[in-house]
């Protein structure tokens, strides 16, 4: 099994700035894709972007230029984040990370909520 805790959410201005984290722990080795979703009030979870063991990362196309993921240096390779960057009042939900584990599927975390308001 794996683990993700995600943390690093709270109260922001608009445009303001926020870097969330994501630790993942247990069967690391098989962590093939570690991605981050985002759940609006009254709205359908949705995909903010992943990273893969090798490196490829993938932002949605609505929050390029504001969103980045990144990976931790050594020895903290198994912490992702997400950087967000000029935050709207639209970017308000809980952020989950997620984990893509082969051969065992895919594990979430408990969330962590963002809040964009002035």
């Amino acid at each position: 099994q794996v683990q993700l805790v995600e943390s690093g959410g709270g109260l922001v201005q608009p445009g303001g700035s926020l870097r969330l984290s994501c630790a993942a722990s247990g069967t690391v080795g098989r962590l093939y894709k570690t991605g981050w979703y985002r759940q609006a009030p009254g709205k359908e979870r949705e995909l903010v972007g992943s990273i893969t063991i090798d490196e490829q990362i993938n932002v949605v196309d609505s929050l390029k230029g504001r969103f980045t993921i990144s990976r931790g240096a050594f020895p903290n390779g198994n912490t992702i984040y997400l950087q967000m960057n000029n935050l709207k009042s639209e970017d308000t939900a809980v952020y989950y990370c997620t984990g893509l584990v082969t051969g065992l599927g895919t594990y979430w975390g408990q969330g962590t909520q963002v809040t964009v308001s002035s």
